[in-house]
């Protein structure tokens, strides 16, 4: 049984791999294409929905943090699985309201123009980071090797809170300028 251990390890790690890089692929094409899908009106309000779901996210992230630091695992587990449960959410209604809808331009002038675009260039660059150190951890943790989870989520943790929260920060910014 030891054998298949490095195996499995080598497998996971190449299912990571593979998750990290084609999800940031898969959305800079979908980003791309022109052609938009017509699934009807109500797409248009995913970007409030998905601003919900980073909202629940980055409450989630702390919540999790929380019970860690109070050594209560069972629920610390819990709001983690809960936290990533909701980290794919957003990621499936991202890549419909994307694939349905035109972006939408920022129309904010003076000095918030580029604290927005500050914060949604390092959004994105760190959102596309966040997935390898994310999964990972959830990886470590569910295969209880525990000490790798530990090392992980030292950059996993705050990147994906900075991810979400700023996700948040980013669509209140943007808000105004939806047409829905």
């Amino acid at each position: 049984m030891e054998a298949l251990q490095p195996v499995k390890e080598q497998k996971a790690n190449q299912v990571i791999t593979v998750l990290s890089l084609a999800i940031p692929i898969a959305v800079a094409i979908l980003l791309g294409i022109r052609q938009k899908v017509d699934l009807g009106p109500w797409t248009t309000y995913l970007p409030h929905l998905n601003g919900i779901i980073n909202s629940i996210t980055s409450v989630l992230l702390i919540v999790g943090f929380y019970f860690i630091r109070q050594k209560n695992i069972v629920a610390h587990k819990r709001t983690m699985l809960a936290a990533f449960s909701f980290g794919a959410l957003f990621l499936v209604s991202y890549v419909l309201y994307h694939l349905t809808n035109e972006s939408t331009p920022f129309g904010g002038q003076g000095w918030i123009r580029p604290v927005y675009y500050f914060l949604l260039v390092s959004h994105i660059v760190l959102s596309v980071v966040v997935v390898w150190f994310v999964l990972r951890a959830v990886y470590f943790a569910l295969s209880g090797q525990i000490s790798r989870h530990k090392k992980t989520v030292k950059y996993a943790f705050p990147i994906w809170l900075y991810v979400s929260v700023t996700g948040v920060i980013v669509y209140l910014l943007i808000r105004p300028y939806y047409t829905h």
